[in-house]
C-alpha cells in the first residue's frame, strides 16, 4: 500500500513538472511581452491555454495569440458598466450575491428577460460580465459557474443562433477553462430547437460542462446540491433563498468594480469620471 501510495505521489510530481515545463515553452515562444499583454499572459492564464489545447505548446500558442488579437481590437477590459447598462435593466444576466461550493463565482442568465434586439450590444453586455465575473474571482480560483433560468423563455424573444455561436466562440476561443459549468435549468420544450443548432458549435470539453436539471427530478436536486449550498440558491433553481435584482443596487456594484478594474489594468480612469458615468446615464433614461 505504500509503495502504489509512493508511486501515486511520483507520478503526480513528474506530470506536475512536465506541465510547469510546458508553460515555461509556452512563455518563451511567445517572446518578449510588456503592458497589458504580459498583465494577461500570467501563467495560470498561460496554463488554461495548454489545457484547452491538451498540452500541445504550439497550438496553445496559436490560440493565445489569436485571442491577443481580439483583446487589443475589442478591448474587453475598455467596456464600464454605463456602456452597457441598459442591456442589463431586466437583469437577464447577473452576477449572484454568492457563490458555488467551490468558492467560484456564479453568474445567473434568464433568457426569458430578454429586453432588447442588438445582438452587438448583447454580446458586449456578456463579454463585460464576464470580465467581472472574473475579476471577482477568490485567489487561485479560475473557473466560473452559470445559472440559466428559462422562465418565460420563447424562440420569439432569444438570441438568434448566430449569435448564440458568436458567444460561444468568444467564450471557447478567448476564455479557455474559464467556465466550470452551465446549469440549464428546466428549458422548455421549444428550447429544444435552439439547443439542436446550438450544441453542434460546443467542443466536447464545453459540452461536458452543460448540464440539464429539472424541478422535482431526483437526479437533478443531488445535481444541483453538488454545486450550490440550497440555502443560497434561488428558489427559481430549487433553493431556498430568493432571488431579486435591483438595476439600481448592482449598477452603484458594477461601477465600483469599474474602478477597480481600471487599477487592475493601469488605466488612468478616476473613481469619481466613473460614478458621473453612471448618473449620467441614468438621468438620460429617466428623461
Amino acid at each position: 500500500m505504500y509503495l502504489l501510495r509512493r508511486n501515486l505521489q511520483n507520478h503526480q510530481e513528474n506530470d506536475s513538472s512536465q506541465k510547469d515545463a510546458k508553460v515555461s515553452e509556452l512563455r518563451a515562444a511567445l517572446g518578449p511581452l510588456s503592458g497589458r499583454t504580459l498583465k494577461y499572459c500570467a501563467d495560470a492564464c498561460l496554463r488554461r491555454y495548454l489545457e484547452a489545447r491538451n498540452w500541445n505548446v504550439d497550438k496553445a500558442k496559436k490560440m493565445l495569440e489569436e485571442t491577443l488579437k481580439w483583446r487589443s481590437i475589442y478591448k474587453p477590459e475598455e467596456i464600464r458598466w454605463h456602456e452597457v447598462a441598459h442591456e442589463g435593466e431586466t437583469g437577464k444576466v447577473s452576477r449572484a450575491d454568492f457563490h458555488d461550493r467551490h468558492g467560484r463565482t456564479v453568474l445567473i442568465m434568464r433568457p426569458g428577460m430578454q429586453n432588447t434586439t442588438s445582438a452587438e450590444d448583447n454580446v458586449r453586455h456578456l463579454v463585460y460580465l464576464l470580465e467581472n465575473a472574473i475579476l471577482n474571482l477568490p485567489e487561485g480560483q479560475e473557473q466560473m459557474s452559470w445559472l440559466i433560468d428559462f422562465t418565460g423563455f420563447s424562440l420569439n424573444t432569444s438570441v438568434s443562433v448566430k449569435t448564440s455561436r458568436e458567444i460561444i466562440n468568444i467564450l471557447q476561443n478567448h476564455y479557455p477553462e474559464r467556465l466550470a459549468v452551465a446549469i440549464l435549468y428546466s428549458p422548455p420544450r421549444v428550447f429544444q430547437a435552439l439547443w439542436k443548432a446550438v450544441k453542434y458549435f460546443l467542443d466536447p470539453k464545453t459540452f461536458q460542462k452543460v448540464k440539464f436539471a429539472y424541478p422535482k427530478n431526483k437526479e437533478s436536486v443531488e445535481l444541483m446540491k453538488t454545486f450550490f449550498d440550497v440555502e443560497n440558491l434561488p428558489s427559481e433553481f430549487g433553493g431556498k433563498a430568493t432571488l431579486k435584482y435591483d438595476h439600481e443596487e448592482f449598477s452603484r456594484l458594477m461601477a465600483q468594480d469599474d474602478v477597480k478594474t481600471a487599477k487592475f489594468w493601469g488605466l488612468d480612469e478616476k473613481p469619481q469620471n466613473i460614478m458621473n458615468a453612471i448618473e449620467d446615464r441614468g438621468d438620460i433614461e429617466s428623461m
